[in-house]
C-alpha cells in the first residue's frame, strides 16, 4: 500500500483538497486484474472483439484512481468523460471488502463504503493492492473523525453554556440593581409625606392665627349707655 504525501501530477489534475487536507493513501486498480480480461480477450482476438475487450479493461484501469485523504475518499473514473465521487468520513456508516479467486491469487480485491441513510453500497474501490489494509485505513479515519466530530461538539456545548451563564449573570446583576433603585425610592416616600404634612399643618396654624388676629375682642364696659343724666 503506498502513501502520497505528496500530490502526484496525476491525482493534482483532478483533486481539490480544502484547507488542512492532506493525502494519507493514493491508488489505483491493481496489474494483475487485468488477467481475466487478457484470458477472455486473447482467445478472441482473432476476430478483433478480444482487442477491444483488453483495450477496455486497460483504459479503465489507467483512468480510474482512488485518494484516501484526513477528510474524506475520492474516486475518479471516467475514460472520455471525468467523474469525481467524494464521501466523508462522517457519512461512512459501514465498511467491507471482498476477494475473488484472482484477487486471493495475486493480492488484490474490492473495498466496499456504505453512508447513513444510503441505499447498498455508495463507493467501491475495484481491485485495489491489500484490501484489507486499505479497509483498515478508511476504519481509522472515520474513527478519527468521529472522535474529532465529538470533540468539536463538546466544547461547542461548553461555548454554548458559559454564553448562558454570562447572561444569567448578567440578568442577575440588572434585577437586583432595578430591587435597590426600588428600596431606596420607597424609603424615601415617608420622609416626603411627613415634609408635606408638616408643611401642610404649617399652613393651617398660619391661617387659624391670621383669622383670630383679625377678631375684635368685645368688652360690655365699651358698650354704648346712652347720656348720663
Amino acid at each position: 500500500m503506498s502513501k502520497s504525501p505528496v500530490i502526484d501530477p496525476e491525482i493534482d489534475d483532478w483533486l481539490t483538497l480544502d484547507q488542512d487536507e492532506e493525502i494519507v493513501w493514493s491508488g489505483k486498480p491493481h496489474e494483475s486484474s487485468l488477467i481475466p480480461a487478457l484470458i477472455i480477450g486473447l482467445p478472441l482476438a482473432l476476430v478483433l472483439v478480444g482487442l477491444f475487450i483488453i483495450a477496455g479493461a486497460y483504459l479503465h484501469r489507467e483512468n480510474t484512481q482512488y485518494v484516501v485523504t484526513t477528510d474524506g475518499l475520492y474516486k475518479k473514473t471516467g475514460i472520455i468523460s471525468r467523474d469525481v465521487q467524494r464521501i466523508d468520513f462522517g457519512k461512512v456508516q459501514n465498511t467491507s471488502y471482498s476477494q475473488g479467486f484472482f484477487g486471493s491469487q495475486f493480492g488484490y480485491g474490492n473495498v466496499d463504503i456504505s453512508t447513513a441513510g444510503g441505499s447498498g453500497i455508495e463507493m467501491q474501490f475495484q481491485s485495489v493492492p491489500e484490501p484489507r489494509e486499505v479497509q483498515e485505513l478508511i476504519n481509522k479515519r472515520v474513527k478519527a473523525s468521529r472522535g474529532k466530530s465529538a470533540t468539536e461538539s463538546g466544547e461547542t456545548k461548553r461555548d454554548v453554556l458559559d454564553e448562558i451563564l454570562i447572561e444569567l449573570k448578567e440578568i442577575r446583576s440588572t434585577l437586583e440593581a432595578q430591587q435597590d433603585s426600588v428600596g431606596d425610592t420607597a424609603a424615601t416616600m415617608p420622609n416626603v409625606d411627613s415634609s408635606e404634612e408638616r408643611h401642610s399643618n404649617n399652613e393651617t396654624d398660619s391661617e387659624l392665627n391670621e383669622s383670630e388676629g383679625t377678631k375684635q375682642p368685645t368688652d360690655p364696659s365699651e358698650t354704648d349707655q346712652g347720656p348720663s343724666r
